[in-house]
């Protein structure tokens, strides 16, 4: 239109096209560079809040700020949940512990009862000892299981690994029981093989004790046995047995089942504390 030259148009062209060549490669760097930034901290967000690219205008200086706000609300919050949570766990151990003390006098006072039985010899007095002594039998496994339940989180700096006889402790598990076994006219038979296993003695015969527990709760007539089968201790009973559909939900917390729920007996904790425990004795644990 003005009869310029198409050589200096031309040239005034490229000259334009190369510096938004430049500009763009320089704004497509700093790009890169900003997103590589934040993915580099996409997985540290939860630990830390610096690390941000530099804000490139005051409304992405803002957006930095406030995440930086809501991370430290997130870690008072944090910190506010964890003491209650340790405030509450001292309290339940607290309450474990005393409730021990009217267990044990109770259970003084149920044996100067079975004395006065002797003397008597009432049937009446007979029945009325053994219907306490397994009514306080089960106060104090609830208080164990409350106690274990509480010390789940914390467990492995209570484990010490050792060579064991599995025998032994099964033995030591049964005795535990045995009252349970008399009053309720259960038979036990034991056939363990000489063998020795690397575990924790107090948490494998805890896993032991609670599922000898679960038998003589469900157990009315019969026999339970305890024998090795290759690798497995298994602990077998004639009881009233599991649906085979709640099988793989028997372990999950809370869970009891249909004959749970009709007894009423059940707690849903048990096998869920034996679970979470094998696990952290890398031993394996099933059910049929």
């Amino acid at each position: 239109i003005y009869e310029i030259p198409v050589e200096i148009a031309g040239y005034a062209f490229l000259l334009v096209i190369l510096w938004n060549v430049i500009w763009f490669t320089l704004v497509f760097i700093r790009y890169e560079k900003r997103q590589r930034i934040l993915e580099e901290n996409q997985g540290k967000i939860r630990t830390e809040a610096g690390g941000f690219p530099e804000a490139e205008s005051r409304e992405s200086e803002m957006y930095q700020e406030l995440i930086r706000q809501l991370y430290e609300e997130k870690k008072e919050l944090e910190s506010s949940v964890q003491i209650e949570k340790q405030e509450l766990s001292d309290y339940y151990s607290m309450w474990v512990h005393q409730i021990k003390t009217p267990i044990a006098a109770l259970g003084v006072l149920i044996q100067s009862g079975e004395e006065l039985e002797e003397v008597q010899e009432s049937p009446k007095a007979q029945e009325l000892t053994r219907s306490m002594k397994m009514e306080v039998f089960r106060i104090e496994q609830y208080v164990d299981m409350v106690l274990t339940y509480l010390r789940m989180d914390s467990m492995s700096a209570d484990m010490v690994f050792q060579w064991h006889s599995l025998e032994e402790l099964a033995k030591q598990a049964v005795r535990k029981y045995s009252q349970l076994f008399i009053l309720q006219k259960i038979k036990l038979e034991i056939d363990i093989d000489d063998r020795k296993v690397l575990t924790d003695k107090k948490w494998l015969v805890f896993v032991i004790g609670q599922i000898l527990s679960n038998a003589l709760k469900y157990t009315k007539q019969g026999k339970i046995s305890i024998y090795t089968q290759n690798q497995a201790l298994v602990i077998e009973d004639t009881g009233i047995g599991i649906e085979a559909e709640e099988l793989p939900r028997v372990f999950e917390r809370g869970f009891t089942g249909y004959n749970g729920r009709r007894d009423g007996k059940s707690t849903g904790i048990g096998l869920y504390l034996c679970k979470r425990v094998m696990d952290k004795l890398s031993h394996g644990i099933a059910i049929d």
